[in-house]
Order: C-alpha cells, then sequence, then structure tokens
C-alpha cells in the first residue's frame, strides 16, 4: 500500500504565515488608529460614515494641537471661529509667559496695562530672589524700604540657618538675644542626636544634667533592643537586673518555639521540667534547626 506525499501538507505550511499576515485588521481597531493619527491607519478600509467620525476626529486633534502652540498645527484647517479661538489662546499664552517669565515671551504684542502689569510681576520676582537669595540679585531698581526688607529677610535666614544647624553659620554677626535661642537649639539639638546615637553627638558638649537624660534614654532603647532581640542591643549595656530580665524573657520564647514548633528551638537550654512537657513527634525529619554546635532537632532526636 502506498503512503500519502507529505509534500502537499509541507506547502500549505509554508503558504499559511502569509496568508495570516495578510489578514484584513480589524475594522474596530484599524477605526481607533485612524481616529488617532496613527500610521497604521488604513483609510481604504473605512465606511464612509467611519470616513466621516474620522474626518472630525483629524479635525478636533489639529484644533488642540494649535490651541496648545504647537508647530504641527495646521491652520488651513480651521474654520474662521475656530481660527480666531486660536488666536486668543495664543494671546493669553504670551502674556502669562511673560508675567511668569517664561519664554517665548513677545512683548511686542503687549497692550500698555498688561506691559506695566508684567514689569510689576518681573519686579516682584527680583525682589523676591534677592530675599531668599536665589539667582542674580539686582537691587538696583529698589526703593530704601524694599532695601531694608531684602536686608531684614536675608538676615532673620541667617539667623534660622544658625537654630536649625543649616549650612555655615555666623556667629558673629549674632546679637546676643540670637546668639542665646542658637546655643539653646544647638543643646537640644546635640543632646536628641546623643539619645538616639545619631551622627552629631557630642558627649563633651554635654551637661551633667544633659548627660544623665542621654544615658537614660539609651539604656531605655537599648533594653527594647535586647527584648525584641534586634541586632542593635548591647549586652555590655545591662545592669545585673536587666541582664537576668532579659535572660528570662529569652528563656521563655525558647520555651515557646520548642513547644509549639515555631522558631528556634534549643533543647540544650530547657529544664528537666520543661523538656518533659514537650510530647515528641514521630516522622516530622524536616524540622532541624542549627544551633552554633550545630544541627539539633527541635524535639531532641539526633
Amino acid at each position: 500500500m502506498m503512503r500519502a506525499s507529505p509534500l502537499p501538507h509541507l506547502a500549505w505550511l509554508s503558504v499559511l504565515p502569509v496568508l495570516l499576515f495578510a489578514a484584513p485588521p480589524d475594522p474596530a481597531a484599524n477605526l481607533s488608529a485612524c481616529k488617532n493619527g496613527w500610521s497604521s491607519c488604513e483609510r481604504s478600509r473605512l465606511t464612509p460614515m467611519e470616513l466621516s467620525a474620522v474626518t472630525l476626529a483629524d479635525r478636533a486633534r489639529n484644533l488642540s494641537i494649535c490651541r496648545g502652540g504647537l508647530s504641527s498645527c495646521d491652520q488651513s484647517q480651521l474654520t474662521k471661529a475656530e481660527a480666531i479661538a486660536v488666536a486668543v489662546a495664543a494671546y493669553d499664552r504670551n502674556v502669562s509667559n511673560c508675567n511668569a517669565g517664561f519664554n517665548p515671551c513677545d512683548q511686542s504684542r503687549l497692550t500698555r496695562s498688561e506691559a506695566r502689569e508684567v514689569g510689576v510681576a518681573r519686579h516682584r520676582r527680583q525682589l523676591s530672589s534677592c530675599e531668599d537669595d536665589i539667582g542674580p540679585c539686582d537691587p538696583s531698581t529698589f526703593t530704601k524700604l524694599e532695601v531694608a526688607g531684602v536686608a531684614r529677610a536675608r538676615r532673620e535666614r541667617a539667623v534660622a540657618n544658625c537654630r536649625d544647624g543649616l549650612g555655615h553659620c555666623d556667629y558673629s554677626g549674632l546679637t546676643g538675644p540670637e546668639a542665646r535661642e542658637v546655643a539653646r537649639a544647638e543643646s537640644q539639638r546635640n543632646v536628641m542626636n546623643c539619645s538616639y546615637g545619631w551622627e552629631g553627638c557630642d558627649r563633651s558638649k554635654l551637661t551633667r544634667r544633659e548627660a544623665a537624660e542621654v544615658d537614660s534614654a539609651v539604656r531605655v532603647s537599648n533594653i527594647s533592643d535586647c527584648r525584641e532581640g534586634r541586632d542593635s542591643c548591647d549586652y555590655s549595656l545591662l545592669n545585673p537586673s536587666e541582664a537576668r530580665e532579659i535572660t528570662r524573657a529569652e528563656r521563655a520564647r525558647n520555651y515557646a518555639a520548642c513547644l509549639n514548633r515555631r522558631g528556634y528551638c534549643d533543647r540544650s537550654r530547657l529544664t528537666p521540667s520543661e523538656a518533659a512537657k514537650i510530647p515528641p513527634e514521630v516522622g516530622d525529619d524536616s524540622l532541624i534547626q542549627m544551633d552554633p554546635g550545630g544541627p539539633v532537632h527541635p524535639y531532641g532526636r539526633e
């Protein structure tokens, strides 16, 4: 009996990808692409109703582009009413840019009153820049009252920087009350840094009372760290009473871990009575814990 040749099937498989890729696009997807102005749009496949909808979408998109002042705007597609709306938007955008100090700004297109408003806005920006010491400062156009205001604002900022520990502080420029205020703030900041172990702590600047407060805060924080088993626990800072408390807490934790079979369990630290209360569990060799001496089964089997 003769077997059929596989060549016709292979030929069919070879042309299948071509047929698949040659299939017409989904009408809904093509309509969406045309409405959004995408390059995948095939206008020849649109129905007359769809083509009308795409034309409206094109006009709306072009109007939005023109209102935004983009270079891709096609003025020839605008109606008279749309062209007027675009001109109004362009004018308002120029006024807004000039008032805010943005580019592009065409001062020649401003009315006299608009030019005065832009000048006032520019003067306020210059005054604010000088007061905040941001960017170049040209006080030549300021009144005497404004110059005094700039000097006062700069001094207040310098005192605030000294008080808050920001940047360089010129102590020589501080008055007596200002110097005392800055000293108090520095002392409080140093106490806080030392209490929380933060950078900038200088214990040599602590008074006896402050040192006692810091030591108390550090001890309380350290006890909490030890109770919670955190890495920051410093056992050397514990007094005998605190050390006994931490030891009791750890023994209770270890017993609970062994009893509940959850967490690290070291049976060697259990008392005989505690070990007797833990029932053996057969057939669970996967629950093996590790201790510094090697693997230890939570239920005592070796």
